[in-house]
């Protein structure tokens, strides 16, 4: 693909002795952003999480680069190797089998010696299963106003899972993770028989791919949609829609602006605002109308 004549890829410099985080595609070759192209034919070599499963993406866009394989079993010593590269004033690209690297693949050990070593890590964002969910999910983001929480892989620890499912149960965020088609039936089970069954779950199987699916429904409903599945296999993002804070729950009001008198000298209202809302759990109107009462209280002394 000839990207050359596309100016604006060239806005941003492409410095040298720096790390580029790079995200492809998680199933679809198209989604393929024309930046990340730009950078991966310019960098000097590109680390890869398997060189085998690159390979067909490198190939596909006729791009012929050094690889070196960097992977969760030697993330710490590869990021040497690429810290000595970088030493040379050489680019380097990293990229994981699918998706953007560290959001449950390797990359967090790589970007953290790197900085460590005081090289520069240059973000290169696109594609990611967590928010290609997040952006067909609806009402259940919509009932924890877009707050959420991500979770990663389902563990298989029964002490783990326990945890994981007792934090999904009272959290009033939309909860994010990813299942294995081997576990799935499983795990579904176990959330139907954890939630209330008025809580919204959306299932997508196989994102940006042929048989891609996307189920929004209740957790009542889940037992009957997997009697009714056309198939359990591929990978699979979960979405759990966070529980209803009962009026009760919300902290009363002077308990609220003593939270924002504290911040106020420090804070402006829109930042006291989204502290409150995020830390209590409270809305962001609600917030905001305590850090406007706290601004105002303190005018008036």
């Amino acid at each position: 693909m000839e990207i050359g004549s596309f100016d604006f890829l060239k806005q941003q410099d492409l410095p040298a002795g720096a790390l580029y985080m790079l995200a492809t595609p998680i199933g679809n070759m198209g989604d393929i952003t024309l930046r990340a192209l730009h950078v991966l034919n310019a960098v000097d070599g590109i680390a890869c999480e398997d060189t085998r499963h690159s390979a067909a993406l490198l190939q596909q866009f006729g791009i012929h680069k050094k690889c070196l394989a960097l992977h969760e079993h030697n993330e710490v010593g590869g990021a040497q190797t690429m810290i000595q590269s970088l030493a040379n004033n050489e680019r380097w690209a990293y990229i994981s089998d699918a998706g953007t690297p560290g959001v449950s693949d390797p990359g967090a050990r790589l970007v953290h010696e790197v900085q460590k070593a005081g090289y520069r890590v240059i973000p290169i964002p696109g594609p990611s299963s967590v928010s290609c969910a997040i952006s067909a999910s609806g009402s259940v983001m919509l009932n924890s106003e877009g707050r959420f929480q991500f979770l990663g892989f389902w563990p298989n620890k029964t002490k783990e899972r326990d945890a994981v499912l007792q934090d999904i149960c009272s959290s009033i965020k939309t909860s994010i993770f990813f299942e294995s088609p081997h576990h799935i039936r499983e795990t579904l089970l176990i959330l139907a028989n954890a939630l209330e069954s008025g809580r919204q779950v959306l299932i997508c199987r196989e994102l940006t791919k042929k048989f891609e699916q996307i189920a929004s429904i209740l957790a009542g409903e889940i037992a009957s949609w997997l009697e009714n599945a056309e198939s359990l296999k591929g990978e699979f993002v979960i979405l759990v829609a966070g529980r209803q804070a009962s009026s009760g729950e919300a902290p009363e009001h002077a308990s609220l602006l003593l939270w924002a008198n504290t911040l106020s000298p420090y804070l402006g209202s829109k930042e006291i605002a989204t502290v409150l809302s995020q830390a209590l759990g409270i809305t962001k109107k609600e917030a905001y109308q305590v850090a406007l009462d706290a601004k105002d209280g303190s005018e008036q002394k």
